[in-house]
């Protein structure tokens, strides 16, 4: 089996430059914990609410914080090629 029989498509991505409140609300809007964050049609890093929450609110960092300063940058990714028993072992 391959990625793209069991992958997500159509995913919202953020920027590094949008806000943290930008990311909460989509996140809320279409009840996901974690964004994918691109730029120049680069996968970049990952948002999560945990980032947003650990990273951002524990520190006293305002909903005007971005998406960058706070994101996960070392993400593991794979094509929707790839077979999903080499990506599980990844």
């Amino acid at each position: 089996m391959k990625v793209s029989d069991i992958m997500t498509r159509n995913v919202t991505v953020l920027t590094p430059d949008q806000t943290i409140c930008v990311a909460a609300s989509l996140m809320a809007e279409i009840d996901a914990g974690a964004l994918p964050v691109g730029e120049n049609d680069r996968l970049v890093g990952m948002i999560t609410d945990r980032d947003i929450v650990v990273r951002a609110v524990a520190h006293g960092r305002t909903a005007a914080t971005r998406v960058g300063a706070v994101m996960s940058t070392e993400v593991l990714y794979c094509f929707d090629t790839d077979d999903i028993d080499d990506v599980a072992r990844n």
